[in-house]
């Protein structure tokens, strides 16, 4: 709902802008606009959006869900997290153009994610014979992996400081989670029993086509800010994780890993698949 507002309130700043002036270059003589054979490296808007919002409503925070943030928060659920921030993994895909004539760019975007998280509990020692007993580390270690990757066509509309864009893009995401845990007492005779060493969550794959429409306005020489809003369809695909376990069994540890837990398949088609997005544009030669 907050990036609605937003996106509808870009429309009316940017429309109040257009009609007030014709001009396309600063004072200085600088060329607003962008032009045949520039590139441009695009910054989601959004976290710096959400942040000032947050100010206004108590810290509540409002996510959209898209493939790449689809596939972060399965594996943060895995992991038994409540969200990213506990891995130190974001879902902000940076953006980039290739203009190769006034109306026409190609379009790409990437993230590369990783977190760890580490949690160290100290637990009784049970060879120790002092009172009380001394204590060793039991450690659960937590990793995760996000990649996504998109190519697309952008076609441009307008000879103004607002310029109308509408396109597609073809996106693909991987995502892979694994826990494990160390533990301070070794399984031995006096100390037997089962425990689980490794969980890996089994690995997620991706694949997003969405068209666009949008606009951007040049609030100054070379800089643009971008709203856009998209309609397409994901598809991504998890497999059955795998757990390994260790025992102590016939005066030996043994290790065996099963497979197990819940495939899953998830397929939408929806106005805002992605989500509406806001961003910033920076052109150069």
């Amino acid at each position: 709902m907050k990036k609605t507002v937003l996106f509808t309130a870009a429309l009316f700043a940017v429309t109040a802008a257009s009609a007030q002036t014709g001009e396309i270059t600063s004072n200085r003589g600088e060329n607003w606009l962008s032009q045949d054979g520039d590139w441009a490296i695009t910054f989601d808007a959004a976290p710096l959006l959400n942040y000032a919002g947050n100010l206004f409503n108590n810290g509540s925070n409002s996510n959209v869900m898209s493939m790449n943030n689809m596939i972060s928060s399965r594996g943060y659920q895995y992991l038994g997290q409540d969200d990213g921030n506990a891995l130190g993994v974001g879902g902000v895909v940076i953006g980039g153009k290739k203009l190769i004539d006034a109306n026409t760019a190609y379009r790409g975007q990437i993230r590369l994610g990783f977190g760890s998280h580490k949690e160290t509990n100290l637990t009784d020692d049970v060879t120790s014979t002092t009172n009380p007993p001394a204590q060793v580390d039991d450690v659960t270690k937590y990793n995760f992996m996000g990649i996504d990757l998109g190519i697309g066509l952008e076609k441009r509309v307008g000879s103004t400081r607002v310029v109308g864009v509408y396109g597609a893009m073809f996106d693909i995401g991987f995502g892979s989670a694994k826990k494990t845990n160390e533990y301070g007492n070794a399984l031995t005779a006096t100390n037997p029993g089962t425990r689980i060493t490794e969980e890996k969550m089994g690995s997620t794959m991706g694949l997003g086509l969405r068209a666009f429409a949008g606009i951007e306005w040049f609030c100054a020489p070379k800089i643009s800010l971008g709203a856009e809003y998209t309609w397409g369809v994901t598809m991504s695909s998890t497999g059955h994780g795998t757990t390994t376990q260790e025992s102590f069994v016939n005066n030996s540890v043994t290790s065996t890993s099963t497979d197990g837990g819940t495939k899953l398949n998830d397929f939408g088609i929806d106005t805002g698949v992605s989500g509406a997005s806001i961003g910033v544009n920076f052109y150069f030669q």
